[in-house]
């Protein structure tokens, strides 16, 4: 079966030109228009992937974001008229995926749709292709650490014995820093292994990612598992740090 696109925009044009290229694409499209009918329509129709405008009449697309990974952790693109940082910090605070700035390309929409899936779905991005980055490939499908378990078949996290829910975007940044302890991952290699070599996002998304990451898997003030290396990016730290350090 076609993956399941939900696309939540209140715009005819653009409505008409997503259907266009998604179904093109081969994916099959529902669409609502406007944040109520989105949120029954998710729940309803359980689709692969949410495309979701910011600005919806009745419920704003923050809010039907919030609802939505209040029940479930189907990846999220957010689609923008805004350039502000702030309403797209807001809404990867919020949960989502990944975003796009009206006028987009519909290519590169497409684009996105299939990396986000193919993270989703752990499939290699070509035939052939090497897989040491992809997180089911290696030959154990968990890691397990100090109150932390990572299961990379089934994409589950274990905090201290309990399940968290984390998105797509966060377990795949999660087991890529965590199959390479101690390995210093830039921003930009963190974006290029995780979005693909095709995204144009900038580091405040992965900063908001791990902060929202950080939240999930780490008690107290320490940083326990995930490290800022200033000026650089991140790597992931088996052992506990001090409050000291």
């Amino acid at each position: 079966m076609a993956p399941k696109i939900l696309v939540i925009e209140d715009e005819e044009g653009i409505i008409h030109l997503l259907n266009l290229y998604l179904k093109d694409a081969g994916y099959e499209v529902i669409v609502a228009q406007d944040g109520a009918d989105g949120l029954a329509l998710h729940a309803r129709e359980n689709p692969d992937l949410v495309i979701l405008d910011i600005m919806l009449p009745a419920i704003d697309g923050f809010e039907v974001c919030r609802r939505v990974r209040s029940w479930s952790q189907t990846p999220i693109l957010m689609l923008t008229a805004r350039s502000d940082v702030d309403d797209r910090i807001n809404g990867l605070d919020l949960g989502a995926d990944d975003y796009l700035v009206k006028p987009f390309s519909p290519r590169e929409l497409v684009s996105r749709v299939r990396a986000i899936l193919r993270r989703v779905n752990n499939i290699p991005e070509e035939t052939g292709a090497d897989t040491t980055s992809n997180p089911a490939s290696g030959a154990n499908s968990a890691l397990s650490f100090p109150g932390l378990l990572i299961d990379l078949l089934a994409r589950r996290v274990e905090v201290n014995g309990t399940e968290v829910a984390l998105t797509p975007t966060e377990f795949d940044l999660l087991a890529l820093l965590a199959q390479s302890p101690d390995r210093v991952f830039t921003r930009e290699m963190l974006m290029n292994q995780v979005w693909g070599y095709d995204y144009l996002g900038d580091g405040h998304t992965i900063d908001v990612h791990i902060s929202a990451l950080r939240k999930k898997i780490e008690e107290g003030p320490e940083q326990r598992y995930i490290k800022t290396v200033w000026r650089v990016g991140y790597r992931f730290e088996v052992r506990a740090r001090s409050a000291a350090s």
